[in-house]
């Protein structure tokens, strides 16, 4: 008989939490997890993810109405809806994976605790209830932490104002502003920056970078920036704020440069940090690193601490509710089995929902250039597909990167409607070993027409054709 009251204690129920708990519980071990919100999802259900993607989606709606002028002379004019009618298209959907995920834990019998966690020695956690009473300890023979992370809050910037937001209270705010200074160009920056464009909000996205996602290919970098400047976003690169000072109306926002943007909301999108405050982590001798993320191995273990293993966000890249998941899932195989044999993928696809949205999977160009790697590229545009030419969504590209001489799929990137979706049929085919991997599969397959799938048909005939020998 176990000497501990449970085989494993999860801490967090976001993706990761999940993964971990549900994979323990189904291979018979006797699992707790610990949930500090009033309900359970994590951030990605609460306050990333699903609400900011569900008002993305929302602003898109709108967008694509406006742009058709029979749904305008049908309804009389232009869809104006304010930031908080938008925002409420999100109520519904996270209420759906709350239900859901309270249904997962149900049916498995695991013990769901509310309630702050934190290490009281290497086997022991204590649980403080969120609305009091009697803090509760349990121990366990192995721990997985989960517990996210949040907005990195430089001390020099009053979130406390009510003009002053980051990337979790923007969500409670309560009337569209006319203007936004939103301080970080990354993917929560990009994607903000697109959705108060999108309606209508005069944007001042402040890069303290050289480019936009210098991560992505600078091709697709190039077509988000030039999109955005056309839909009027102003973007300030290599810029760093020197005071940011809020009153009753207004923001300023002062730069090192000498400029002064004075907006009616400030946006802080510049960094996220773990969720280890609360955790104790110094009674079991684990120390965040310089990013405020935990150092763990190859199996999520935390390092000197075998027994305890972390994922998701608290880990850092790649950051990934997606990935998150599957973190969770191989870390309780290998407290299950002792070893993991599957591995995540090299190749984890990024999705970034501006409007249109990027995607992309495999090496860039600059990558493959600094390798010398032989390689060329296809692409179709989206404005000569037939299904983009239907639904109106004709801003955008598909593109394919292959090896100039074995046709090996190198990379593909695509920025534009369903960027998020259309990438995957690439990513399926760049995961096949050997020769199956090939850009030949485009060119011998059907495709359904009209489809944006048919890309992928398009982007390989054109690299083709820019191949001597073909």
């Amino acid at each position: 008989m176990s000497t501990y009251d449970y085989d494993v204690i999860v801490v967090g129920t976001g993706p990761g939490g999940e993964g971990a708990a549900m994979k323990a519980c189904k291979e018979g071990k006797k699992v707790a997890i610990i949930e500090k919100y009033k309900e359970v999802g994590g951030g990605c259900t609460h306050w990333g993810t699903i609400p900011s993607k569900a008002l993305r989606q929302a602003v898109q709606r709108v967008i694509q109405f406006n742009r058709n002028r029979w749904f305008k002379e049908a309804c009389g004019g232009r869809l104006h809806l304010t930031f908080p009618q938008l925002l409420s298209s999100a109520t519904d959907v996270i209420k759906k994976q709350v239900d859901m995920r309270d249904g997962f834990y149900e049916r498995n019998n695991l013990d769901l605790l509310y309630g702050t966690a934190s290490f009281v020695d290497e086997n022991t956690m204590q649980v403080k209830p969120n609305a009091g009473g009697k803090v509760k300890k349990i121990t366990a023979k192995v721990f997985v932490l989960a517990p996210g992370s949040h907005p990195y809050r430089p001390d020099d910037v009053d979130f406390n104002h009510h003009n002053v937001f980051d990337s979790d209270t923007i969500l409670d705010l309560d009337f569209t502003p006319r203007s936004i200074t939103i301080y970080g160009a990354g993917v929560i920056g990009s994607e903000y920056a697109s959705i108060f464009q999108g309606l209508g909000v005069k944007v001042n996205l402040i890069n303290t970078h050289s480019t936009l996602l210098a991560f992505l290919d600078e091709e697709i970098v190039h077509a988000l920036s030039h999109d955005m400047r056309n839909q009027g976003v102003v973007i300030r690169s290599r810029e760093e704020y020197d005071s940011i000072i809020p009153d009753d109306k207004s923001v300023v926002t002062q730069l090192v440069s000498g400029k002064k943007i004075k907006t009616d909301i400030f946006l802080w999108a510049n960094g996220r940090t773990g969720n280890f405050d609360d955790l104790a982590l110094d009674k079991v001798g684990i120390t965040p690193n310089s990013r405020g993320q935990i150092n763990v191995n190859e199996n999520y273990q935390v390092e000197g601490k075998e027994h305890i293993y972390a994922v998701g966000d608290f880990i850092g890249y790649p950051s990934l509710a997606s990935a998150a998941y599957d973190q969770g899932r191989f870390a309780a195989t290998h407290i299950v089995d002792g070893f993991c044999d599957a591995t995540l993928v090299k190749d984890i696809p990024t999705g970034i929902y501006t409007n249109p949205e990027i995607s992309s999977v495999g090496y860039t160009e600059k990558e493959l250039t600094e390798q010398k790697v032989p390689y060329e590229t296809g692409y179709s545009r989206f404005d000569s597909l037939a299904r983009a030419q239907i639904s109106g969504e004709t801003q955008g590209l598909l593109k394919i990167i292959f090896h100039s001489e074995t046709l090996q799929i190198l990379g593909v990137h695509c920025f534009g409607d369903q960027a998020a979706e259309i990438i995957h049929i690439g990513q399926a085919i760049m995961s096949q070993k050997g020769e199956a991997n090939t850009l030949l599969y485009f060119t011998n397959t059907t495709f359904n027409y009209p489809t944006m799938a048919e890309a992928y048909r398009v982007a390989a005939l054109n690299g083709l054709n820019r191949l001597d020998n073909h």
